[in-house]
């Protein structure tokens, strides 16, 4: 049920984004293990999207794990406050990666709450930064692989018509038009757990 290498290594990195929708995450750290359902994501699309940490090919210290092989995670850190999680797609030197906006909560709850602190469960892994706070992510994970066994996607079986799968511009960003609004944000009809606006 984990996926594979070969899921990670597709270079439609916005075909893999939907597909995601629907799919399980799992971390195991400490032996607490966590997640659930992945109910919302975004894709940054590499060197050529205005939004994307390696817009024009800019290399850092801090994006050098977008450069690598599909299938491992890259961590960064927002305003300096929240840790942010991303699936690395394709190939080595693509770039792209698949922003995690939320999961519903299934496992590990109570460990989750933990991390949070008090807030209602509708709001535990809603938006980048909670989810990733719930999971235990934080900057020292980037590069993790995930067909190893801290942090993982599995496919459950559940299935998710297409007709649910709403697509919608992504949030928070500055960058310029075509890209401020083009429609790369996925995220599961009627789910709670979904943040930012769902029409």
């Amino acid at each position: 049920m984990k996926l594979i290498q070969s899921f990670y290594d597709s270079d439609d990195t916005l075909k893999m984004a939907k597909d995601l929708i629907g799919h399980f995450l799992y971390t195991n750290l400490d032996g607490n293990i966590t997640g659930g359902m992945i109910v919302e994501t975004e894709a940054y699309m590499g060197v050529t999207d205005s939004s994307c940490h390696t817009f024009n090919n800019r290399k850092t210290n801090r994006n050098a794990t977008m450069y690598c092989q599909g299938g491992v995670i890259y961590m960064y850190v927002c305003y300096g406050i929240h840790d942010m999680l991303n699936i690395v797609t394709g190939s080595e030197g693509d770039s792209q990666v698949i922003l995690i906006r939320a999961i519903e909560p299934l496992t590990g709850i109570e460990i989750m709450k933990e991390r949070r602190g008090d807030v209602p469960l509708k709001r535990l892994t809603k938006g980048p930064g909670s989810l990733a706070k719930a999971l235990g992510l934080k900057r020292i994970h980037d590069g993790i692989s995930l067909t190893e066994d801290k942090v993982w996607i599995e496919d459950q079986g559940f299935k998710v018509e297409p007709e649910n799968i709403i697509e919608t511009a992504r949030i928070g960003l500055g960058c310029p038009e075509p890209y401020f609004s083009i429609p790369w944000r996925f995220f599961l009809k009627g789910n709670v757990f979904v943040s930012g606006k769902t029409k």
